[in-house]
């Protein structure tokens, strides 16, 4: 067994690892490296904790064998366009592992040992464990479209209730730190902070899904912390710190790039307005139909050609016979390039490990800033699956809900294809006035088939 002078120099290697993995995550060049370096500084914390003592190796060793292979089995089975829902249950479960350890540890506690620090930390860590796995688990279940939880809540007024039960957590906290035999204050917050948890993130509509993910995974970072304090842990002081900074920074950028506040999103809701044209006033005789053959003869004379991907690509799981397209074009002296947008998708980063996978080289992606004012150069912009990301209304109508985001400036190319499965609005709910547009050609169908037919067309032209 190793004395605790020694855990704590690990514990502190294990710390640089982090801060280190995160700093390598931050390209993806060297993401692999950062992942792994994490990786490696998480063994090291856990195999010093096991080895101060007082732990039954059964139970460790039991819990590691179900764990493992849940996750491989996870590993495997989880499409890539379930990954966001992958990622708010584990935000879920960071948050009720938390609770649950905070609490057994509080009771465990000897009333001589007892002090504010204690009391305090563990009040924290249940209400925003509490709240981090319930709201993870709505969250959940909204990006799977389940209909039972309806865009804006159950009832009217519910932020209200949000309100009172936020207020109750923090007299019951105020309780057990007052009292710290109170004991049933904690075990009274915890089903409080899960019914909190419904009442915030139930209201957001799916269209800030991506946002809440960023912001339930900061909950569970600091809900970590939290615990860290109870358990007097410095690595996970350090690691639930630096889950919780980074989540916010995410959540920050991610507000910034739909142009909306934290606030907005957690008690605003994203969605038509009573101004908002309906979708017969913006596509009634308007939209053109084309073909993978008329498509096909675009790129003849196409000297420069931008792909902006979103969701609907993730979900035909088209991005390896994109990638087929882009050879095929690039091999036909055509320059071909990428244009991501910050939320394309559902959670941050969804596009880019998408088209990696395709193992399509990152230099061919391009950020918005950098794509936008290369798009009145571009002879054809081929937009696959995505809606929200690409509706001008975000520039030209200051009264609509997506007004002010930045958005990929596809509309200004020569000519735009929109592979789309129907006229069905994106997230916000409205029509897009794009697909009318004098320039844009809708290839509707599923995009898998509907890219292999144009590669198709393409070779026999």
């Amino acid at each position: 067994m190793l004395n605790q002078t020694v855990v704590n120099l690990l514990y502190l290697l294990s710390s640089v690892l982090f801060i280190y993995g995160l700093k390598g995550l931050s390209h993806p060049r060297t993401a692999v490296r950062g992942n792994v370096t994490g990786a490696v500084g998480m063994l090291i914390a856990i195999l010093a904790t096991l080895m101060l003592g007082g732990v039954r190796w059964e139970i460790i060793i039991a819990g590691m064998i179900v764990g493992s292979v849940i996750g491989a089995v996870w590993s495997f089975k989880v499409p890539m366009t379930a990954m966001p829902e992958l990622v708010a249950m584990f935000n879920g479960f960071g948050g009720i592992a938390s609770v649950l350890v905070a609490g057994a540890a509080f009771v465990m506690t000897e009333a001589a040992d007892i002090d504010m620090q204690l009391t305090v930390s563990t009040a924290a860590s249940g209400l925003i464990g509490g709240v981090t796995f319930t709201g993870s688990v709505v969250a959940f279940f909204k990006l799977q479209n389940v209909k039972w939880i309806p865009d804006g809540g159950f009832f009217r007024g519910q932020q209200v209730l949000s309100a009172v039960l936020l207020i109750l957590c923090v007299l019951l906290g105020t309780v057990l730190v007052l009292s710290p035999a109170s004991v049933w204050a904690y075990w009274l917050i915890v089903p409080v902070s899960f019914v909190l948890g419904v009442t915030l993130v139930s209201p957001i509509g799916g269209a800030d899904m991506p946002v809440v993910i960023a912001l339930l995974n900061s909950y569970s970072g600091l809900a970590a912390c939290a615990t860290g304090f109870v358990l007097m842990n410095s690595v996970l002081i350090v690691a639930g710190s630096l889950v919780g900074a980074s989540g916010v920074i995410l959540t920050n950028i991610m507000c910034k790039a739909m142009n909306r506040s934290v606030w907005n999103v957690v008690f605003g809701t994203l969605g038509p307005t009573g101004s908002t044209p309906s979708a017969d006033d913006v596509y009634a005789g308007k939209v053109k139909a084309t073909s993978p053959e008329e498509v096909a003869m675009l790129f003849d004379g196409a000297r420069r050609v931008v792909i902006a991907p979103g969701y609907g690509m993730a979900a035909a799981q088209c991005q390896h016979v994109v990638r087929d397209l882009a050879n095929l074009l690039e091999a036909r002296g055509i320059d071909v390039e990428y244009a991501i947008h910050p939320v394309a998708g559902r959670m941050p980063g969804h596009m880019n490990v998408l088209l990696a996978e395709a193992d399509i080289p990152y230099d061919k992606l391009k950020e918005m800033d950098e794509i936008n004012p290369t798009f009145s150069q571009t002879d054809v912009a081929i937009v696959i699956g995505a809606n929200d990301v690409v509706n001008p209304v975000a520039r030209t109508d200051p009264n609509s809900p997506i007004a002010g985001m930045p958005i990929l400036d596809v509309d200004k190319a020569r000519t735009v294809v929109v592979i789309k499965r129907s006229l069905s609005p994106g997230f916000a709910g409205i029509p897009n006035p794009l697909f009318a547009a004098d320039n844009t050609l809708m290839l509707f169908g599923d995009g898998k088939k509907a890219v292999l037919e144009t590669i198709a067309a393409i070779k026999a032209g």
